[in-house]
């Protein structure tokens, strides 16, 4: 799994403040380095809204289907997908869970019917069906490719949500690894989250 941060809001933490400051017309205390007081503030208060005047695009690879029909639940995002309609996936990758690859009697029954549905898929693609129908018998362990757009108020949300720990693990680790690039660029704004690299269990702290 890969993940690329193709673009953001420039200085994201200095345009929520812009933003939140607006409403109560109290520029005059903006200065060098006051926004990240103001974030932790609106953050603590539970002023979310302002989060989304900044925004993070994430160019996503090496995921399952799975893991992306998780993804696309979160409405307030934006998403283009690689497309199993006009891509030929006769080449495809698959992401086996850690579950499965440990137990060698379930990795063979994996691997087993991943290579009958690759047999299948080329079957069918040979006698005439396209790909938008022969798609049908691809699992949901294929690997996929995705960009996602969204505020930083939805990926707090997010983050918050897969990432704890009775979410299923490959989208936990996806938000692990959105998290840390957030921490990187917005570091207020997500410096109330804390990770566990060995799980990648994300929790929430008090500011």
């Amino acid at each position: 799994m890969e993940v690329e941060l193709l673009g953001m809001t420039p200085n994201p933490e200095k345009v929520i403040e812009t933003a939140g400051r607006t409403c109560y017309l109290s520029f005059e205390k903006a200065r060098e380095g006051s926004e990240k007081k103001f974030v932790r503030m609106v953050v603590r208060n539970g002023h979310h809204s302002v989060l989304e005047h900044a925004v993070a695009t994430f160019r996503i690879t090496g995921i399952s289907r799975a893991c992306t029909h998780q993804l696309v639940r979160h409405r307030l995002a934006s998403y283009s997908q690689q497309s199993q309609r006009y891509v030929n996936e006769k080449q495809f990758s698959i992401v086996e869970p850690e579950s499965v690859a440990s137990k060698p009697e379930a990795h063979e029954i994996f691997e087993k019917t991943v290579e009958a549905c690759r047999e299948a898929y080329l079957k069918l693609q040979e006698i005439g069906i396209k790909n938008e129908d022969a798609r049908f018998l691809l699992p949901n362990a294929v690997q996929s490719e995705i960009v996602v757009t969204a505020n930083l108020r939805e990926w707090r949300h997010m983050i918050a949500i897969r990432g704890q720990k009775a979410a299923q693990w490959e989208i936990r680790v996806l938000m692990m690894k959105i998290l840390n690039v957030l921490k990187e660029h917005a570091p207020t704004v997500f410096e109330d989250f804390e990770s566990s690299e060995d799980d990648a269990i994300i929790s929430l702290r008090s500011l």
